[in-house]
């Protein structure tokens, strides 16, 4: 059974993870900056900062692969972001190249390229999405996707930067009608991002087979991705309670949806 360090193990992605990689084969240590409570057989734990690069060293001594997760949630201050979020992809790649783990796994986000527009026909592949951040938190992801390229190319590692949408329990907006990325999904996503043959760099969107998707899922399929949840089984009640979307908004209109409105300037609301 091949290990897996995952990182931000005590999140919301994280726990998805402890609970569904196990069942595919895949034997975890757990790495969080805050002790993880309710514990699952087998798992390994690490207590650890993730921009500590001593201790990421030490955190990935024997691993086969490595899921990072870890870094701040949501949008807030430079200093918060840069440290968790960059910094800590810095150490989690270093780490593993120090380490000779091939196959590091990273979570990017649509903020990534939270500016694209919405296509006006067909499906947005990764290529007609560059980097156009519409956030702190998206700047980090660009910059997670760049390291990632970085290592790929001058390493030889394996690198795979999901763009996750919304993965959450259910959809709880019709924006999510859309973006939704369902916890079985989830695990089936990092299970073929880890398992793809020699996928050397790759981007691809994270998002489940929704009927309202606007994202091209071809390059996940490619990695051995396929998605068997659809957002729409909650349609009714979630237009019902908030009416169909007016995909002129921004919230509908662009890929980072509502981080790419005023309230989401991180300066006036630091520290939130």
């Amino acid at each position: 059974m091949s290990l897996v360090l995952v990182t931000g193990a005590a999140g919301r992605i994280g726990t998805m993870l402890r609970g569904g990689l196990p069942e595919r084969g895949w034997a975890l240590r757990c790495l969080d900056v805050v002790p993880i409570v309710e514990t699952r057989p087998g798992e390994e734990q690490v207590v650890a900062d993730v921009a500590d690069l001593a201790a990421m060293v030490d955190a990935t001594q024997g691993v086969d692969a490595v899921v990072h997760l870890a870094g701040h949630v949501g949008e807030d201050a430079w200093p918060v972001i840069s440290r968790a979020g960059i910094e800590g992809t810095y150490a989690t790649l270093e780490a593993a190249r120090r380490a000779g783990v091939q196959r590091v796994v990273l979570a990017s986000s649509n903020h990534a390229t939270g500016y694209t527009a919405r296509p006006e026909g067909g499906l947005l592949r990764e290529a007609d999405a560059p980097p156009r951040p519409d956030t702190y938190y998206g700047v980090w992801k660009v910059t997670m996707e760049a390291l990632g390229s970085l290592y790929a190319d001058r390493y030889g590692m394996d690198v795979v930067c999901l763009r996750i949408g919304t993965s959450t329990e259910e959809p709880t907006s019709t924006r999510h009608l859309s973006t939704w990325l369902s916890p079985d999904d989830t695990v089936s996503l990092v299970h073929a991002a880890l398992s793809a043959p020699s996928p050397g760099f790759a981007v691809v969107w994270g998002v489940s087979a929704n009927t309202r998707n606007w994202w091209d899922l071809t390059s996940a399929r490619a990695l051995g991705y396929e998605p068997k949840d659809d957002a729409e089984v909650y349609a009714e009640a979630l237009v019902e309670a908030y009416g169909e979307p007016d995909l002129s908004d921004p919230v509908h209109a662009r890929v980072g949806g509502e981080y790419t409105l005023p309230e989401y300037d991180a300066e006036p609301g630091a520290g939130r």
